[in-house]
């Protein structure tokens, strides 16, 4: 009964934190959303104070109090309950070793940063948000001295978004997958087939797209009656518990894919939030088992799913009642022109092959300006030379190259590289899909999704984070975290679409 009656304390406490954590959410996702211009200022003392007290609450005595009465009792808990207790004291012991006003400080920069991204951005000149990024990488730099390291600092910033992930790893995960990526790449420059596109850009109204984005969050099993669907200059997903979970994406009335393939990316991410189990309330476990994971949910809805030749024959029957350009595209040229490989500037409108080459990138890069051998000065030309020296390409303006992404605006670093690692959780899992129900695609020509979405929620979404990834990863598919499933996924696709031999 003492157990018990503590750990329904610990719940009742961790409420009121993850209450907190919500209204501080609702005013990012407000600030990102509908936010007035001259309205940032002020709105950045509003996140400084709810962090504040956030703060207090996680490095409280009480929660110290919590840990100490509870660690003698770990034999008796149930798996949720030692979990609590793990995520409770990790978060505990390293945001104690923050202090509080340089926490506050930091949460009221990005926020601030935030928005000077997005004018920067507007105005296509890295000069406007240099100053602030500044400030956000030495203050990276300074928590991760609080927090300690043990062979390279980038490792501490690695660990927050995958558990246990170092760069000793993940320089052997990418290396695999850069070489995958560019010998199927290299196939692909040598074939003689061209793919057409064409009539996937011209004028396509913003408002029809929004309803056909509608319609496929729906099918692919988003509940709208626990989400919504705003806009944003960058897509996001965000949540308040599993009954409101908010997406945005941004439409383009000259381009088809955009704003349609960003909205089934955040679905997915919305999808899993959704489904994580109402018993996970309270827990500090009502989350991803990682942001990778995460990110494997999102990339295969929208790729693994989305862009698949059985899915697309769906989508084009019903693209062709909102838009007469598909009127005469045949399911052929429609699924090969989702699937065009092509070189690109952006990282979240790059095709599906070449997309891990951005991810990588940013990863060499972050791995750099962390560990203080480049600076910001020199981040714009290293950005540049990289894209010249990887992809082929280069930005005309700041907007369509540093610009681009928000993570770095808001302190996310070591987040980028969970987008690759998404791709490969996601390959991994869809082969154990397919041998578990192997004519599970041919529903989805009609679009059916259903049997999908309940295989996920079942495998992954339902447990929340009470299993670290590589827990989860081999409980679904037999085997810890292996690349070659999505290089061998990617030679299957992109070799017939391309007549390569």
């Amino acid at each position: 009964m003492e157990l018990k009656n503590k750990i329904d304390e610990l719940k009742n406490y961790l409420g009121q934190y993850e209450k907190l954590v919500q209204a501080l959410g609702l005013v990012y996702w407000d600030m990102r959303t509908n936010l007035p211009s001259k309205a940032g200022e002020s709105r950045s003392k509003v996140v400084e104070y709810l962090s504040g007290e956030g703060f207090k609450l996680i490095t409280s005595d009480k929660v110290s109090e919590f840990i100490t009465d509870l660690k003698p009792y770990v034999n008796e808990m149930s798996l949720i309950e030692k979990r609590m207790l793990e995520e409770l004291e990790r978060n505990y012991n390293e945001t104690k070793k923050i202090p509080e006003e340089k926490y506050v400080a930091y949460v009221g920069l990005c926020s601030n940063s935030e928005l000077a991204w997005e004018k920067a951005k507007d105005a296509k000149d890295f000069e406007i948000f240099k100053p602030y990024l500044e400030k956000v990488v030495e203050f990276q730099k300074e928590f991760i001295e609080y927090w300690g390291y043990d062979k390279d600092k980038y490792d501490t910033l690695l660990d927050k978004y995958e558990l246990g992930l170092t760069t000793e790893k993940l320089d052997n995960i990418f290396l695999e997958l850069r070489d995958g990526i560019i010998e199927v790449l290299n196939k692909i420059k040598e074939s003689k087939k061209t793919l057409n596109r064409d009539f996937l850009y011209g004028k396509f109204d913003a408002d029809k797209q929004k309803e056909l984005s509608l319609y496929i969050l729906d099918k692919i099993g988003f509940d709208m009656e626990a989400g919504r669907l705003d806009v944003s200059v960058h897509p996001f997903t965000t949540n308040f518990g599993n009954k409101d979970v908010r997406l945005t994406t941004n439409y383009h009335e000259d381009e088809f894919t955009s704003a349609l393939f960003s909205t089934i990316h955040e679905g997915g991410h919305g999808i899993y939030e959704q489904n994580i189990s109402d018993e996970l309330e309270s827990t500090g476990l009502q989350g991803g088992a990682s942001m990778a994971i995460h990110e494997s949910q999102s990339r295969f809805y929208e790729n693994i799913l989305g862009r698949s030749k059985e899915f697309c024959s769906y989508l084009l029957s019903v693209a062709k009642d909102y838009f007469e350009d598909f009127k005469n595209v045949t399911l052929d040229e429609f699924y090969e022109a989702m699937n065009y490989v092509e070189p690109s500037l952006i990282r979240t409108e790059a095709d599906e092959l070449t997309y891990g080459l951005h991810v990588i990138i940013r990863y060499e890069i972050e791995k750099e300006l962390i560990n203080g051998r480049i600076s910001v000065d020199n981040l714009k030309d290293l950005w540049n030379k990289k894209y010249k020296e990887y992809l082929g390409v280069e930005p005309r303006d700041d907007s369509e190259g540093i610009l681009q992404d928000m993570h770095w605006s808001d302190g996310s670093f070591g987040y980028f590289p969970s987008y690759a690692l998404g791709n490969l959780y996601g390959a991994q899992m869809f082969n154990t899909l397919l041998k578990e129900k192997p004519d599970v695609m041919e529903k989805v020509k009609k679009g059916n999704l259903t049997e999908i979405t309940k295989w996920l929620n079942e495998k992954v979404h339902v447990h929340g984070a009470i299993y670290t990834p590589e827990e989860l990863i081999k409980q679904i598919t037999g085997e810890g975290l292996n690349p070659k499933y999505f290089i061998d996924y990617l030679k299957n696709k992109y070799y017939k679409i391309y007549d390569v031999e």
